[in-house]
């Protein structure tokens, strides 16, 4: 039976449908997942995808963080059930505190959207085991508020953990992120933020490289070896 990964589509999420069919062209099995929705029963990992939860209202995140299922996200992601939180996703996890840290707006005051080299820094959490360490990829980034803020205690703590998993590649920071940081993990690994979109590097034909596909095949591979 395949793995069942859901994808919650809040008010205002973009990218819910990219992240669907890149479920399925990765060989899980992809099931929209409601905001108001209260339960995950029968889901085997969770994404939280990019867009602009409730028009970003307040600031980017603050309110999804309250929907209904993420109670249930919040729960289940303690207990150990794999979350990605892409871009706005990111930006929910860090309003939950699910993940330490804030997402602001890009200290080059605009858009950014490009290609972007990352470095696997961590490759032990459930949605990067599949990438080498080191390992040098490129993902799809489109953020205005994409700037990975901390304070320095916090940030000491992430780099002391290894608990950094991407970092933006040679010092080619879009957004102004502190030390470079694009993605981190919770302590336990299961719980991974990044501001690049890995759903949109899975498929030939929309993209130059396929780098999306191993987040995929990570969380495949750690559900089936559970």
């Amino acid at each position: 039976m395949s793995a069942r990964i859901g994808v919650i589509t809040f008010p205002g999420s973009l990218d819910d449908h990219d992240a669907l069919r890149a479920v399925r062209q990765c060989g899980a099995e992809p099931v929209p997942v409601w905001h108001a929705s209260d339960t995950l029963d029968g889901i085997d990992a969770v994404i939280l995808p990019g867009g602009f939860s409730y028009g970003d209202y307040l600031r980017c995140g603050a309110i999804a963080r309250f929907a209904p299922i993420m109670t249930e996200v919040i729960a289940k992601a303690d207990a150990g059930l794999p979350v990605l939180g892409i871009c706005n996703g990111f930006q929910v996890l860090c309003e939950a505190h699910l993940l330490p840290g804030a997402l602001i707006r890009n200290d080059v005051q605009v858009f950014v959207c490009r290609d972007q080299k990352l470095i696997v820094e961590n490759n032990r959490t459930a949605w990067t085991n599949r990438f080498a360490a080191d390992q040098e990829i490129s993902i799809v980034l489109k953020n205005g508020e994409g700037r990975f803020v901390a304070d320095s205690r916090t940030l000491d703590q992430l780099e002391g953990e290894g608990r950094v998993v991407f970092r933006y590649a040679d010092s080619d920071n879009p957004n102004g992120s502190y030390r470079n940081i694009a993605g981190i993990t919770n302590e336990r690994g299961n719980v991974v933020g990044l501001m690049p979109h890995p759903e949109h590097n899975v498929d030939p034909l929309t993209s130059p490289g396929l780098d999306g596909v191993g987040f995929f095949a990570s969380v495949l591979e750690q559900l089936q070896a559970a």
